[in-house]
């Protein structure tokens, strides 16, 4: 394996900034990711008080139909004491989603190694599971590069309601022939048979999406201890009860703090990420799986599409006894979390950054600070025929990326044209206008000129279709005989940088799995990254 590191592709200004650490910044996050900011959160969070007892009961029990890991068992010990948490979290997609909920819980665990290390304390991995959200068509289906495109394989099982993640059943044989549709897309190597009959056992053995993802992430890093919690499991929904009270209590404020804190947001150039709005509850009411945002105004929660309506004191209510019937958005998701654990660190996407940048304010309102926020880790993996390739036509990575390749591939496109082919076309294309010309004004002179003139019209067009035909068969023809060329081009490009945006947004893990095999998270956990806003780079 060979790691290599390039500037950050597709960066916003926003990013841009926060890579580079502006000061400005100040004004939305309370530390920025240097190591004096994880030593003063460290000392900040001593006055943090969370019920250790209570928090590692929930997180052993939702572990505990998952195979043992002793590295597990010693961070639930260290959790129960005293440890941090480096933190972060994904939605449950099919096969684990697209690679970079992989590059998060990465980013977690090397960082909650490092901190270790550095702080001299016990700091252990958290995976927040999203199994709360509603948005299947977001996690049900996954994507493999072929020629160039891109391939979409989808679990197609649409329910009638937009139900939670943890509570939407995957039928087996559904589930099963997802996988087999997705393993077709793979070329064949050494790996592939175990990997398919590996992932066709698990599909057996789970029922839901958010089982199917953490039994899938937990085989891949069970040995690093990487604790995991579903949002929507009904015992930390339990043990949130409090801080849902505290919510609601709070709803008016919370959403004009979050709505006024975008606004100097936008102001200073960064958008409105959230698009948050003054009467918002930011909370969901659960009924039957399927999730409801309410609103809330002079202290009544409603959702009228749905036909809810709560005074505060009935929604107290159900927080206090039915709290698996609440339900986190955006905005009350990150509070919740800063509330259940005693968090060093929250890694996050670039779109999460955003989010969070809006929300220093409201966790102020509740005598918190938002602890160290670090961007994930960003990778592409270069397989080994793109490698090939590109050293075959001389290009360096950093040319898919800045367009480079693109104008490389035009340029060969353009050279291999066969432009006598195409002159002869127009010229015969203008001798025929020329001559249709003629016959029309014959006609106009002999003939009905209005009958004729659309008759001779439509001829002319009938012709110039073909010869469109004509020209673009001869393109093809001329660009097969190219084809193998071309092909490395398009490889490159479907593979490393599909569809204009990185890999890790459209792939699954399990396309590098299958070249690389089994190893491959553990190489990729035994790399020297470093949290510096460079993209990193993995060939083999």
């Amino acid at each position: 394996m060979i790691y290599d590191q390039i500037n950050q592709p597709n960066s916003s200004p926003f990013m841009a900034d926060f890579y580079s650490q502006k000061e400005d910044l100040s004004t939305f996050f309370h530390y920025l990711p240097n190591q004096r900011s994880f030593e003063n959160r460290a000392k900040t969070l001593k006055s943090h008080r969370v019920d250790r007892t209570q928090l590692t009961k929930v997180i052993r029990e939702y572990m505990a139909n998952l195979t043992h890991s002793e590295k597990v068992d010693t961070h639930l010990k260290e959790l129960e004491e005293n440890a941090l948490v480096v933190i972060g979290g994904q939605q449950a997609g099919l096969l684990t989603g697209p690679l970079y909920s992989v590059h998060k819980a990465i980013s977690i665990v090397i960082m909650a190694k490092q901190q270790r290390e550095a702080l001299g304390i016990p700091v252990v991995p958290v995976f927040w599971i999203a199994g709360e959200d509603h948005d299947l068509d977001e996690i049900n289906s996954t994507f493999t590069p072929q020629r160039g495109s891109l391939i979409k394989t989808t679990y197609n099982d649409r329910p009638n309601r937009k139900q939670m993640a943890s509570e939407s059943m995957l039928e087996t044989e559904k589930l099963q022939s997802f996988i087999q549709d997705v393993f077709k897309q793979f070329t064949e190597t050494v790996y592939t048979k175990e990997m398919l009959q590996k992932y066709l056992k698990i599909a057996d053995q789970v029922s839901t999406y958010s089982q199917f993802f953490t039994v899938m992430m937990h085989d891949f890093f069970a040995n690093e201890g990487l604790l995991m919690i579903d949002a929507a499991y009904e015992s930390l929904r339990r043990y949130e009860s409090p801080y849902f009270e505290k919510m609601i209590e709070q709803a008016p404020e919370i959403a004009t703090l979050v709505v006024d804190q975008e606004t100097r947001f936008q102001q200073a150039g960064y958008g409105q990420p959230i698009q948050a709005s003054s009467d918002s509850a930011n909370l969901f009411f659960v009924e039957n799986g399927e999730r409801f945002l309410l609103k809330q105004v002079d202290g009544v929660f409603h959702n009228e599409a749905a036909g809810l309506s709560f005074t505060k004191h009935e929604l107290l209510d159900i927080a206090k006894n039915h709290p698996e019937r609440l339900s986190n958005n955006v905005v009350t998701r990150p509070l919740m979390q800063e509330m259940v654990f005693p968090v060093l660190a929250f890694i996050g996407g670039p779109g999460e950054l955003a989010y969070w940048a809006t929300f220093k304010t409201m966790f102020e309102h509740f005598d918190m600070e938002l602890p160290v926020i670090v961007p994930r880790l960003s990778i592409t993996i270069i397989d080994r025929k793109s490698k090939q390739y590109l050293d075959e036509l001389g290009l360096p990575l950093e040319s898919v990326f800045d367009g480079q390749l693109q104008l490389h591939k035009q340029t060969f496109m353009d050279d291999v044209k066969d432009d006598v082919a195409e002159e002869m076309i127009l010229e015969i294309q203008k001798t025929l206008v020329a001559q249709y010309g003629k016959l029309a004004d014959h006609l106009a002179s002999t003939q009905s000129a209005s009958a004729f003139s659309v008759l001779t019209e439509k001829n002319l067009q009938i012709h110039e279709k073909q010869f469109t035909y004509l020209s673009r068969k001869i393109e093809d023809a001329n660009l097969l005989r190219h084809d193998v060329k071309l092909r490395k081009y398009n490889h490159i490009e479907g593979f490393i940088f599909p569809e204009y945006t990185l890999q890790e947004r459209w792939f699954s893990p399990l396309l590098f799995l299958n070249e690389v095999g089994p190893t491959l998270i553990d190489d990729l956990l035994s790399q020297p990254f470093e949290f510096n806003g460079k993209h990193k780079v993995i060939s083999y």
